[in-house]
């Protein structure tokens, strides 16, 4: 008897609450398509953006796992978070099946920045939480906060909010 083995996608989980099924291979596919421009007022002036926007509950479980191709203007912003929209609520992420280290900045609903866990660490399933209720979460390419230096309390404003 001869069996034939079938390999399944991996199951992906941006948010530890949630999973979703897709296929590593697609995941830098659709990225362009759904950008807009996100700003970052800071103490040292205005920082630039074009992000993707995550905002069914599949694209919010999938975020950027996978990805090793973000740029350093690029980024996901999970809006309205939770997906659904509702009031702000704490969020929680990980880093499961993240090849790429990310600045993870925790947004409250004035747009100002509650807390940025910088480059967590990829693939790690320890959750990175907000400490507080928030209306968005922005992703960016690990390290970029501090380059620019981004800081808790700077404003975050993008187009459609």
């Amino acid at each position: 008897m001869k069996f034939r083995y079938v390999l399944l996608p991996l199951a992906l989980c941006a948010l530890p609450t949630a999973c979703s099924q897709s296929d590593p291979a697609s995941a830098n596919s659709d990225a362009a398509a759904k950008t807009i421009a996100l700003t970052v007022a800071s103490s040292n002036g205005t920082h630039a953006f074009q992000v993707e926007v995550a905002k069914t509950a599949a694209e919010q479980e999938k975020g950027l796992m996978f990805r090793t191709d973000i740029a350093d203007n690029g980024g996901m912003l999970f809006w309205p978070y939770p997906a659904g929209g509702g009031a702000p609520k704490e969020a929680s992420f990980w880093m499961k099946n993240t090849p790429s280290p990310l600045d993870i900045i925790f947004i409250r609903a004035n747009g100002t920045i509650a807390r940025i866990a910088e480059n967590a660490i990829p693939e790690d399933e320890t959750p990175i939480p907000s400490g507080e209720p928030v209306a968005a979460v922005l992703e960016l390419k690990g390290g970029r906060s501090s380059a620019l230096g981004i800081a808790e309390g700077d404003k975050v404003t993008w187009t459609g909010k």
